[in-house]
């Protein structure tokens, strides 16, 4: 069969979507502390393990389960310090000071946060880390 010829004026038909592969679809998160729990103890394993950018994904998760579980957004902000992202080091840590003001290292990051670069996302080439 020939294929039919496209005239110019005609009017494109609508084509049915493409079947959602699940796994494209993004993640929800559903307020569940025990989900956060479970994603800051492995978050805990990755960062003593030394892969940080797991460590970041789950305790990123944990944020996401509990939105207002200080200890997740505490340790998101230490290992952002530790990836040299200091935006978002100061902005978990000053999440975490939001929903832990009293907290007993809150001084200690105050003066951890002032110290961060303030124009780039990584520290200057000249710096050295100081830990």
């Amino acid at each position: 069969p020939q294929p039919r010829p496209v005239q110019p004026d005609a009017q494109p038909q609508e084509q049915e979507p493409p079947e959602e592969d699940q796994s494209f679809k993004p993640r929800e998160y559903d307020f569940n502390p025990l989900k956060a729990s479970k994603s800051i103890e492995t978050g805990d394993y990755y960062f003593k393990k030394g892969s940080l950018a797991a460590a970041k994904g789950r305790y990123t998760d944990a944020t996401l389960f509990d939105p207002g579980s200080a200890l997740a957004f505490e340790k998101l902000g230490e290992v952002d310090e530790k990836l040299r992202d200091f935006a978002g080091a100061r902005e978990a840590y000053t999440k975490y000071l939001e929903l832990s003001p009293a907290a007993k290292d809150a001084d200690a990051i105050k003066k951890r946060v002032e110290k961060f670069p303030r124009s780039s996302r990584t520290a200057p080439a000249s710096s050295s880390a100081k830990k």
